[in-house]
């Protein structure tokens, strides 16, 4: 356990300490990945990275659903739109880029903006669940724009916990923000997923990378954590 001579304080923010690392202590996920066109892919990375090309003019979006349950920021709802990139002219250093991260409540709007650069906003985001299955909405001007459903299947093992990184941009600056997170194993048929698009920019956006499309690969867990560590500016090429 991380003792309180061992946290690495930022600051404040409406009164709330900010240290790092930060704990997730549960969430509950769902994590899809799908293959896009690197050239349409490219549009909304910024300059100081390269979309990873995992086959011949092809990049990888990653969609990650969570329901953060037990977490110092609050319990929200977060839909991450990212894709897998790498610092400009170091291919070995690859992490996910998110370019859209709306989320439900003002606080870790704010924190997510401010201590990590993450492009978080406030939207009508909300997670339903039935005994069987989840489904997250993303409304935009008061209409469906995301609306993504899949099965609550049960777990294939321990939730298997990685080290990674997501990039992003603090106050002008690439940033790297290392984290450890524990990935589902509750293995989804693609084909039991339904993505539906609507009206609104994260629909357009979608769309503009060819979704709708089933899904390369889908995964559901719940009770996992992670923890973020404090963000460090990317070395210029």
């Amino acid at each position: 356990m991380t003792g309180a001579g061992d946290r690495d304080r930022w600051g404040e923010i409406e009164g709330v300490e900010i240290t790092f690392p930060i704990v997730v202590e549960e969430m509950n996920s769902a994590t899809l990945t799908f293959t896009v066109p690197s050239a349409a892919a490219r549009r909304f990375v910024p300059e100081a990275f390269e979309v990873l090309e995992v086959g011949p003019g092809a990049a990888m979006l990653i969609v990650a659903l969570c329901d953060y349950l037990r977490n110092p920021w609050g319990d929200y709802v977060e839909v991450n739109l990212g894709l897998l990139v790498h610092p400009a002219g170091r291919p070995d250093e690859a992490g996910a880029y998110q370019w859209r991260m709306p989320v439900d409540q003002e606080f870790t709007c704010t924190a997510g903006n401010r201590v990590l650069g993450l492009p978080k906003s406030v939207e009508d985001l909300t997670v339903t669940y039935t005994d069987d299955a989840v489904t997250f909405l993303l409304r935009e001007a008061g209409e469906p724009s995301l609306t993504v459903t899949l099965p609550r299947v049960p777990p294939v093992g321990d939730p298997v916990r990685e080290t990674t990184i997501t990039y992003s941009v603090l106050d002008g600056v690439p940033t790297a923000v290392p984290l450890t997170i524990d990935l589902p194993t509750g293995t989804v048929d693609p084909a039991a997923v339904r993505l539906d698009l609507g009206a609104g920019v994260v629909a357009d956006e979608l769309r503009s990378l060819g979704l709708p499309a089933a899904a390369d690969l889908a995964a559901w867990g719940e009770g996992l954590g992670g923890s973020f560590s404090r963000p460090r500016p990317v070395p210029a090429p």
